[in-house]
């Protein structure tokens, strides 16, 4: 009886397994066919996406192929009939392009050295040191996230319109300075992490210092490395991918900023305000060239206007195709850390 039993276990087991094998093959049929769901939904969600975000540059360089005749040709749609790359001679002349392109370069490379330079300070103060009212002094930096530079901007042309430091100016000359239409205020603001999104890049380097384990310094401490040493030799290897970030955040903001430019900048040729009048100075070069004053059609001034932009944002893209290794690091690296 006993062995009859001991014999008859397995049997009835394998019975069970049997039975069950046609309901594990449902349930991983099933759950491929929701993944298959899911991943054609994702698809079809960022293709959407990303063709939200090339159609408009797509066609503009379409557009600024174009001849004025195929723009009021209704059968040419998005490949011109008549190739021709007289709009982009036209917008380079309009736009000071060479010149406005030195200029631009020269002021957003140094500019968005500074900004990481001192950004990357700050960030590892906040990240490793304590000192009194640091939640209070992290709060203005998350403010300076949150709150536009625009309602700031009575208050930053009032103070540089009448710079004074502590009196002095007006102490020793009966004046105070104006430095508006100088690039030396903004130079004072990015010094200061005041500047175009300084407050973002603080708190990114925090966040990356944060996740660096703190024994690499102990253990630099302990080979008799002082702070300074540390963090340049340590520290500052280590926060390469999240610096490159930063200063591709700075310099492209600063390459298409116009807030700050025509505040501080006014008197500058840049790329990133010379299409503010094109279509006046359109009008004056078809009058120079043709002897008679006419109006520029709509069509003609916004496809210039667009072959415009893409000469602002061709040395964007390059810079990121070169940089972009980098960049996809520092997303991967830099967690949320509170």
């Amino acid at each position: 009886m006993s062995n009859t039993a001991v014999i008859s276990a397995p049997a009835d087991k394998g019975k069970l397994k049997s039975k069950d094998r046609p309901k594990m093959s449902a349930l991983k049929k099933k759950k491929i066919a929701t993944n298959v769901f899911i991943s054609i939904v994702r698809f079809i969600l960022l293709f959407g996406l990303c063709f939200m975000i090339i159609q408009p540059i797509l066609n503009k360089i379409s557009v600024s192929f174009m001849t004025e005749g195929d723009l009021y040709d209704p059968v040419v749609i998005n490949i011109p009939a008549h190739f021709t790359t007289e709009n982009y001679q036209l917008a380079v002349k309009l736009m000071s392009y060479k010149q406005a392109f030195k200029n631009s370069m020269i002021t957003s490379l140094t500019i968005g050295l500074l900004q990481v330079a001192v950004c990357t300070l700050v960030g590892y103060g906040f990240a490793r040191y304590e000192f009194p009212l640091k939640s209070f002094w992290f709060g203005c930096v998350l403010l300076m996230i949150i709150i536009p530079p625009q309602i700031m901007s009575t208050s930053l042309y009032l103070h540089f319109k009448f710079f004074d430091v502590m009196g002095l100016s007006r102490l020793l000359t009966g004046n105070t300075i104006n430095l508006r239409g100088s690039v030396l205020p903004y130079y004072m603001m990015s010094a200061g992490c005041m500047g175009l999104k300084n407050g973002l890049y603080i708190y990114l380097i925090r966040q990356f210092f944060r996740n660096i384990p703190k024994e690499l310094e102990e253990a630099a401490y302990v080979d008799g490395a002082g702070t300074l040493k540390t963090f340049i030799i340590i520290m500052l290897p280590d926060a390469k991918p999240i610096l490159t970030s930063c200063f591709l955040f700075a310099f492209v903001w600063q390459w298409t900023d116009g807030f700050y430019s025509r505040m501080f900048l006014g008197n500058l040729k840049l790329v990133s305000t010379s299409l503010s009048s094109i279509a006046d100075d359109l009008s004056t070069y078809i009058a120079s060239q043709t002897g008679v004053q006419s109006t520029v059609s709509t069509a003609y001034s916004n496809c210039i206007l667009s072959t415009g932009t893409l000469l602002i944002i061709l040395p964007l893209i390059i810079l990121y195709l070169f940089a972009q290794k980098g960049f996809v690091e520092s997303l991967s690296s830099t967690g949320i850390k509170m």
